[in-house]
């Protein structure tokens, strides 16, 4: 059984997908869930005249509110989770926070509707979540 879980979230079907992935896994209550929300600015056309400052605000309190939301459902399925925001390249966010934490399972949500290079698969640099990780890897599939 995974000891160390990391739960990729952004609030959309996919992430959710993802999370009841990590609740139907019913992970000991020694298990250790990490839910982690990046904040992929570069996303958000940050070349549009937009304050870099304040597209980043606003986008980490849209993230925050999806955290608190994802982490609310954990906890009402009986788990603990620890709540991760980061800004950056998911790809790089996903495996650095893995690696240091150690993490043996990480889930991601993908939907059938998308390429794989979705989100969580490939990064701005052309780097493969996959290939990344020195863990396993569970994606749970949305559509």
């Amino acid at each position: 059984m995974y000891q160390k879980i990391l739960v990729a979230y952004n609030g959309s079907a996919e992430s959710r997908a993802a999370l009841q992935e990590c609740i139907q896994l019913r992970p000991p209550g020694s298990a250790e869930i990490h839910l982690l929300g990046v904040v992929h600015l570069s996303a958000y056309g940050m070349a549009g005249g937009y304050a870099p400052e304040i597209v980043c605000t606003t986008k980490t309190q849209t993230m925050r509110q999806e955290l608190d939301e994802g982490q609310a459902l954990l906890v009402a399925a009986g788990l603990n989770p620890v709540i991760h925001l980061e800004i950056g390249e998911p790809v790089d966010v996903i495996g650095t926070l893995a690696d240091r934490l150690k993490i043996e399972l990480v889930i991601v949500g993908h939907s059938r509707r998308k390429t794989l290079a979705a989100r969580w698969w490939r990064g701005d640099t052309d780097a493969l979540l996959v290939e990344r990780l020195g863990c396993s890897i569970l994606v749970a599939v949305h559509g």
